[in-house]
This record gives C-alpha cells, structure tokens and sequence, in this order.
C-alpha cells in the first residue's frame, strides 16, 4: 500500500483488488469535495489511460481501476500492479488542467409519497416526530447528488439528505421491493431500481424507470448528476406510469 500526495486529494492511496485491479482510496469521508476529486481523476484517467485499462468503478471515497494483467506485463514488464500502480502514481502527481465550472439543470423525479405507494412514510414521521407533510417536504426541497450507482443497476446513491430525516433500516427486511420505490436508510436515501429484497423505509415511488438494458446508456441517472424529487399525485403516477411503459 502506497500514498500518493495529489492535485486530486492531500493524499491517495493505492492498494491492490485481486490480480487484475486497484483501488485508490481518496479519504475525505461522503462529501462533495470528495466526489468530485474521484470525477475530475476518472476524467484525467479517460484521457490519459493507464497499460491495459478496462473500466474505473466510481464509490464514494474510491476508485477502482481494473486493467487486463496480460497487456500490462508486455515487454518484459512482469509485475503487471507495480506498472500501473506506477502510472496511476505519475497522474496522481501530475498537475491537474484548470477546468470550467458546469452547471446541470437537476433532474426531476417525480413521486408520490404515502400510502401504497410509501408505506414507511408515517414510521419515518414518527421516528423524527415530523409531520407526514413535513417529510415530505423536507425530502422534495434539496437537490441531491449522485455520488455513485451500485447495489443493483442503475441505484442511485444519493447525497445532501436533510438530516433530521435520518431513520434507521427495517429491522426485517422486506423480500421484494417494487422498482421505482424511493427509501431511506440511516442518512442516505435513494431509488430501487429493480425488484429486489431491501430494508430501506420506503416513502414513496417514483413511475420513471431507472434501468433499462437496452437502452444506449441503460441507467437514467450517472454518478456526478443532481437530482430534485418533486410530489405528484397518484392520478400522476398512473399517467406517467403508462407513459414509461
């Protein structure tokens, strides 16, 4: 394990995943800084790729680069993780370009909180001892960023939940959760993307579809976007549902 001083972040780390990946851990705990460290490095890696490189996994203080092992011991290079971990050093190093500011409308996910369509909405209410229509509002007022997508295609890990919404998993998680449902976990809240088994406390779903396969870029949301959650009504879901469909 190395640490590396960088533009990116005051210091990275780089250890090995298996025999055909790295990890450069940035530090600096769920934070947007640290984000967009990770972005701004995955970007320099695009234009800059290391031997053999295959594909980055953004997380929320990491970046795991997974490279074919093969390509990187070519010409009598037989220690495929010291040569691209030498690489990844040398950028780390590297002065970073000055980059324009961007800024991205937030996408807009439209839900209906309560009811069938949220039936944790009154426990998170209770649990913070917060109206249902104070939840609500406090959910639907940030905007979010999505700091990565994991779990299961196309999930989004989101930041900037309010904190006094905080509430603690299920104890039982439930067997399936319906796609499109929205939860909250501890501090974080985010959006099923698929059916599957979850303990998040679900307030609401949203009828977009988040994850299609075959679609040109099969998730809707990427990591570095901002979302905004705006209420509809269950007439709306129903109208937007069929639309998606």
């Amino acid at each position: 394990m190395s640490t590396v001083p960088s533009a990116a972040a005051p210091a990275v780390r780089l250890y090995p995943l298996g025999d055909a990946a790295i990890v450069l851990d940035f530090g600096g705990g769920i934070s947007a800084n640290t984000h967009a460290a990770i972005a701004a490095f995955s970007a320099r890696l695009a234009q800059q790729p290391c031997v053999g490189l295959r594909e980055v996994v953004p997380a929320f203080t990491t970046l795991t680069v997974y490279y074919d092992p093969w390509l990187a011991s070519e010409n009598g290079h037989y220690a495929p993780y010291g040569r691209v971990a030498g690489q990844l050093r040398t950028l780390l190093a590297a002065p970073a370009a000055a980059e324009a500011a961007t800024e991205t409308a937030a996408v807009e996910i439209p839900v209906c909180y309560g009811g069938a369509f949220g039936p944790d909405l009154d426990f998170v209410a209770s649990h913070t001892q917060l109206g249902a229509a104070e939840v609500i509002a406090r959910h639907s007022t940030p905007d979010y960023l999505v700091h990565m997508i994991g779990f299961a295609p196309g999930f989004p890990y989101l930041g900037g939940l309010d904190v006094r919404l905080a509430t603690p998993r299920k104890a039982q998680p439930r067997p399936l959760v319906p796609a499109g449902a929205v939860g909250i976990a501890g501090p974080q809240t985010g959006i099923y993307s698929l059916p599957t088994p979850g303990g998040w406390q679900l307030i609401g779903r949203t009828p977009l579809r988040l994850f299609n396969p075959a679609w040109a870029q099969p998730s809707r949301l990427q990591a570095g976007q901002h979302l905004r959650f705006v209420p509809i009504s269950a007439a709306e879901f129903q109208r937007l549902q069929q639309h998606e469909s």
